[in-house]
């Protein structure tokens, strides 16, 4: 049995792959997806995972730290952040930077996850002069909670995350992906654990899940595969 562990991104997607790949291969695989945070400092603990998956700068982290083998790392989609609202609320207008800036000025409060996504959004709110600002609005989700929970509860007006974790949730209403101009977009990595004892098998589930016959299944969960 393959034991991974990887950021609630991917979630859904992984469940779908894995799936898929236990019933070609008959290699039994398991997924624990927590926080990206989480994820990392247990990899980087030694945790007995076989391979793990979270956004390319913290595999490469976890590559330079040794926990992480060296020349493993499969980059698997690109996710793109989006925008949402509770269901029934007003939808507002983030079809330019413009647009999109004035309905963050004007919401009554705004939630974000602490996975890359949040720390992108934090540094345009940064590049826009809007910190101070925005700081008694803005509302970071705990650790493997979706902001569109906190959305669909009515605890934040506008939720950022990625496309694929707001996708398929009840309650909310999807705004759309951020305008080109200040579009976030996040590459979702695989890689093998140093503490793996079953390379072979892994590198067989790593080559399926970043083969073309999989790209329909991520456009489903609204990512796209990466382009080699």
């Amino acid at each position: 049995m393959l034991k991974l562990i990887s950021s609630m991104a991917t979630r859904p997607l992984l469940a779908d792959l894995v799936a898929e790949w236990q019933s070609k291969s008959g290699i039994e695989v398991t997924i624990e997806s927590v926080g990206g945070v989480d994820a990392a400092k247990r990899v980087q603990a030694g945790e007995a995972f076989d391979g793990v998956v979270l956004a390319l700068d913290a595999i490469d982290k976890l590559i330079a730290g040794g926990q992480v083998v060296a020349g493993s790392r499969h980059d698997l989609v690109q996710s793109s952040v989006a925008l949402a609202v509770r269901l029934g609320a007003p939808v507002p207008d983030i079809s330019s930077e413009a647009a999109l800036r004035s309905a963050i000025e004007a919401a009554s409060s705004i939630g974000y996850s602490t996975g890359p996504s949040g720390v992108a959004l934090v540094k345009l709110f940064e590049r826009w002069g809007l910190s101070n600002a925005l700081q008694s609005r803005i509302v970071q989700a705990p650790p493997g909670v979706p902001v569109g929970a906190l959305v669909a509860r009515g605890e934040v007006g506008l939720g950022f995350q990625q496309l694929s974790e707001l996708l398929h949730l009840g309650g909310i209403k999807l705004v759309g992906v951020l305008p080109e101009a200040v579009a976030i977009t996040t590459i979702f990595s695989a890689a093998v654990c140093a503490v793996c004892t079953q390379r072979e098998e892994l590198a067989g589930l790593l080559a399926f899940m970043t083969s073309s016959e999989v790209a329909k299944v991520k456009l489903q969960h609204g990512m796209k595969a990466v382009a080699i």
